[in-house]
């Protein structure tokens, strides 16, 4: 597992929609399935980023930080 993610995809008209199980609020749409699938991409990252930047900015100064890598 290395930055894995599951997209549900669905027809709905001429749209496909998309969202990840495991990112709550991360969706995507486009008229084609890469158009939905690069949106969906692109909301996964600005959600984990912005996840990332409001849990350091909640730190106490005495916190350490070490990099953790999973697969």
């Amino acid at each position: 597992m290395r930055n894995e993610f599951t997209a549900i995809v669905e027809r709905d008209g001429p749209w496909y929609i998309a969202y990840c199980a495991e990112v709550p609020g991360a969706n995507g749409q486009g008229r084609s399935r890469e158009e939905c699938l690069a949106n969906l991409r692109e909301a996964i990252a600005l959600i984990l980023e912005q996840r990332r930047e409001d849990s350091l900015r909640a730190l106490p100064p005495e916190a350490e930080r070490e990099l953790v890598v999973v697969g």
